[in-house]
């Protein structure tokens, strides 16, 4: 098993467990949408419909990959620590506008800007608590705070999800308010973060780019070519970032698009639905929290590719189950998401060149991850509709111990061994902490 933090020290610092207790409130109370529940029942209950619904669906994942981009250039010029506040101040708005506007238009502008918000934290509180914590010598810190952090919120879902509807009944635009005083609350805790020297958009350098008004697009545009080619030089990087998009492709077919169609084709009915989501949420949030019970015998990306090929065979084995071992599947399935996510985000932020933009990075990662997860969907559709949901759990299967076993291959062949040299102490030393 992975040991405890390393012998000599005296624990983390006073900033370094600031930065984590911040990081743990930000994350939990700026992704509790009291409303994901029941969004669909509401927009229908104030008058749009299916057609509607569900453009405007597509309109949001459709503007989050292109707001990734831009915002994740913000993040690295105004600092993370600033776009996390500006994050948090555009979700607490998106989550009023259905209290002022339930209408097509209001539900729309309220998604733009969770859309916005969302984009505009994605890469930057993940870079922020990095680079924080390797700021105060405690990188060894940063897996088990990364998988923490999701472990609160997925429990703080399960918690408050199930009190939505008796809050509905008392006042029907509870789930929206609760969603803006949560973000509020996020914003405050964003404000309490601590300023990280040279990275928080504060030096002489970045100040003055910021009175250059005529300058800001050319650095913003000099920003994004520098990431594209630290993807570009680095054949480890690049790699890192393919392997985890099976990763995230799995997990969020299967628990957004596939979850029910599993579920009914079963033979389990709605009724039972938010129970087994539950069920799952405690599996993944349990999974996020614990990454160190893997073994550190077994190297990171080792792990994220036995992990991944974990999900894909839950995903086959539900073919074959009945309904009970389906259930099981699903947690079990959740659970490797949890364990993996964690591991999957600290192999990107390793991989990447010290001095590289890295919230801009994460976001490159962001836009791959859901491009090939919008393909996916539309295969998703096709197959679904089309009676075909057996093959389609098994294709996705193959599929992934296809590309899984490219990138093993790859590794073998030596193709990237300078590159995995490179990061190689810096990994050991984090993944045995």
């Amino acid at each position: 098993m992975i040991p405890g933090p390393t012998v000599g020290r005296t624990g983390p610092t006073h900033t370094a467990r600031r930065i984590i207790r911040l990081n743990y409130g930000f994350q939990l109370l700026f992704n509790l949408l009291w409303w994901m529940p029941v969004f669909y029942a509401y927009q229908k209950q104030a008058g749009l419909s299916d057609g509607q619904i569900f453009g405007i669906q597509s309109i949001y994942y459709v503007a989050f990959c292109l707001f990734e981009i831009p915002t994740g250039l913000i993040a690295d010029r105004i600092g993370a620590r600033n776009c996390l506040r500006a994050g948090a101040v555009v979700m607490t708005a998106a989550n009023l506008a259905p209290v002022v506007s339930a209408s097509y238009t209001g539900f729309l502008l309220h998604f733009l800007a969770i859309a916005m918000g969302r984009s505009l934290t994605s890469g930057a509180a993940s870079a922020y608590l990095y680079d924080g914590l390797r700021a105060e010598n405690c990188a060894e810190l940063y897996l088990k705070a990364e998988g923490t952090a999701r472990a609160w919120g997925l429990a703080a879902k399960v918690v408050c999800w199930p009190l939505v509807g008796p809050l509905m009944t008392v006042a029907h635009t509870a789930p929206y308010v609760l969603s803006a005083a949560s973000a509020a609350g996020s914003l405050a805790c964003a404000v309490g973060l601590p300023r990280l020297a040279g990275t928080d958009g504060g030096t002489r350098e970045a100040a003055a780019a910021r009175k250059d008004g005529g300058r800001r697009g050319r650095a913003f545009l000099r920003d994004a070519g520098g990431a594209l080619r630290c993807v570009a030089s680095s054949r480890w990087l690049s790699l890192v970032m393919v392997q985890g998009v099976a990763v995230f492709t799995l997990s969020r077919i299967c628990q957004v698009n596939l979850f029910q169609p599993i579920l009914l084709d079963h033979g389990i009915k709605e009724a039972s639905h938010g129970g087994v989501l539950a069920a799952m949420t405690v599996a993944e949030a349990v999974g996020s929290a614990r990454p160190q019970w893997l073994s550190r015998r077994v190297t990171p990306v080792a792990w994220v590719s036995i992990l991944s090929l974990a999900l894909a065979g839950t995903l086959a084995a539900m073919t074959l189950g009945g309904p009970w071992a389906v259930v099981a599947l699903l947690c079990l399935f959740a659970a490797a998401t949890g364990f993996v996510y964690p591991v999957q985000r600290k192999l990107v932020n390793d991989a990447m060149p010290a001095n590289a933009p890295r919230a801009t990075l994460l976001s490159v990662e962001s836009i791959v991850d859901r491009a090939v997860c919008a393909l996916a969907a539309i295969a998703v559709g096709a197959y679904v509709s089309a009676g075909h949901l057996h093959a389609l759990l098994w294709h996705s299967a193959l599929a992934t111990a296809v590309l899984l076993g490219a990138v093993q291959l790859l590794l073998r062949s030596g193709v990237v061994k300078q590159d995995r040299a490179a990061v190689g102490a810096q990994t050991a030393d984090v993944w045995s902490g």
